[in-house]
């Protein structure tokens, strides 16, 4: 009444602009109204009318709207006599449905938003010139992700940059069921053996290609991301380090190494642009002669983190390169040796989640590099600017036949009329589960044939309306 310039007998002044009030109700009316709200309509800082809202929701198993009703009812309560509709459909994708053999409780949500003009009829398949989006919001570290073997590696990663950082390492459960020492040793032994091959440059093509033993990667995405071919020296003893369950057994690792280079035992090839400490020794150990090193304190745990971060690194951009064509987009910020450690191994994680965003894509949409190398874009543009967030949303504009699921989890229509603060609109909706989370559901439904509770009953759908009225105070 205060807002209403008719009720000047009040003497009210000085009024203030009433922000939107919104009302929740339990549902137990006739009508099962769960909002109720109010929003002002401004010209300014002077309030011209009232938007009011009533927001209802039933649960129903076949009673759907008639678009033509709806139509109908909306020019009957507002007094129209043109009405547009537009029209939106939301599509879940479940990571589990794609893993061969892996169902699991997915950790991230990935579902596409497509919107379009002029609804036809009720509950109809969006066309194919709606404007779709991708939306992904991914939690890293599902068992059922086919990187989940390169996630464990990452948390040995972390595990050693926490200990550096802390003064106090807790050693993970190793990866491996032989013990590193043996791991290194064999490594060792074969390198020696095999001297003259690795250091022939004419046999070079002849070498066998070098994988990671501990790295074996899910068969069902080795299409997508596999070991590369290039381990050098440092990085194939990163990968037998990683069964290290102690700081002795780290030390003995380290110990055995460096001895070989000291006796001329072998001469490994390295990777050119490492600045790990071991890269250093082992290009020393060409010219005959290597610096002692200390192996007590923290350095054992620093050398091998840092071949660990060279490695994973070089593992992270190869496919990045590979899968998206974004060499130029990381030429400096993600490989950068430039800062310490730890932003290093930040960084590193970055690196890993977009690895579980373009592979899940891959996975469930079969992504090429049209829609691949945009996302990858986003991530990094994200990622240069913002610390590691994995509650983030990415959102990629993508062609709506990328989905192939005929049942949305959500389907709406809205049906307006006038223009400007004189729009008026009535929505209804059809969900699979509760709109509110005030309400409760026992419903595991979809806009599909379903069972509730594996009952064989078939799914219960919410049904939602939205009906808004507008009181103009000028």
């Amino acid at each position: 009444m205060a807002q209403n310039p008719n009720m000047t007998h009040l003497k009210i002044t000085g009024l203030v602009v009433l922000p939107p009030i919104w009302i929740r109700c339990d549902g137990s009316d006739p009508e099962h109204t769960y909002w109720l709200g109010a929003e002002p309509l401004k010209a300014g800082n002077k309030i011209t009318g009232i938007n009011l809202y009533m927001v209802t929701c039933d649960a129903d198993k076949t009673r759907f709207a008639n678009l033509e009703e709806l139509k109908m009812t909306h020019k009957m309560m507002h007094h129209s006599s043109v009405v547009v509709t537009k029209g939106s459909a939301q599509y879940k994708l479940s990571r589990g449905a794609a893993m061969e053999d892996t169902i699991v409780e997915p950790k991230s949500t990935l579902y596409v938003d497509m919107t379009w003009n002029t609804v036809n009829k009720s509950l109809e398949t969006p066309p194919l010139t709606s404007a779709a989006t991708l939306n992904i919001t991914l939690e890293s570290g599902d068992p059922g992700s086919p990187v989940y073997q390169l996630y464990r590696e990452l948390q040995f990663l972390l595990a050693l940059a926490e200990g550096l950082k802390m003064g106090v390492m807790e050693w993970p459960e190793p990866l491996e069921s032989k013990s590193a020492v043996e791991l290194v040793q064999e490594l060792l032994t074969d390198l020696k053996n095999k001297l003259d091959r690795f250091c022939t440059s004419e046999n070079k093509n002849e070498t066998e290609k070098i994988e990671c033993d501990t790295a074996a990667v899910d068969s069902s995405i080795k299409s997508v991301f596999s070991e590369r071919g290039d381990l050098d020296f440092a990085e194939q003893l990163w990968c037998k380090m990683r069964s290290v369950s102690s700081y002795q057994e780290l030390i003995e690792c380290f110990t055995l190494v460096i001895k070989s280079l000291e006796r001329g035992e072998i001469q490994p090839w390295i990777h050119q642009g490492s600045s790990s400490l071991l890269s250093k020794l082992i290009e020393q150990s060409y010219h005959g002669k290597i610096e002692v090193v200390p192996l007590s304190g923290i350095t054992p745990i620093q050398m091998l983190l840092e071949i660990g971060l060279d490695k994973m690194k070089k593992d992270y951009v190869s496919f990045f390169i590979v899968k998206s064509g974004s060499s130029l987009l990381f030429q400096d910020y993600f490989i950068s040796t430039s800062v310490d450690l730890q932003e290093q191994v930040h960084r590193v994680q970055k690196l890993h989640h977009m690895l579980e965003i373009i592979v899940s894509c891959t996975v469930l949409l079969q992504f090429n590099h049209e829609n691949l190398f945009p996302l990858t874009q986003i991530c990094i543009k994200y990622y240069k600017e913002n610390p590691l967030n994995e509650k983030h949303t990415f959102q990629l504009p993508i062609r709506p036949a990328v989905v192939k699921d005929d049942h949305p989890e959500i389907w709406k229509v809205d049906v307006s009329s006038g223009h400007g603060q004189k729009e008026v609109k009535t929505t209804w909706q059809v969900s699979a589960d509760p709109p509110f989370e005030h309400m409760t559901s026992n419903n595991t439904g979809f806009l599909s044939d379903s069972t509730v509770n594996g009952s064989g009953e078939e799914g219960m759908y919410y049904i939602a309306m939205v009906k808004c009225s507008q009181v103009h105070l000028t």
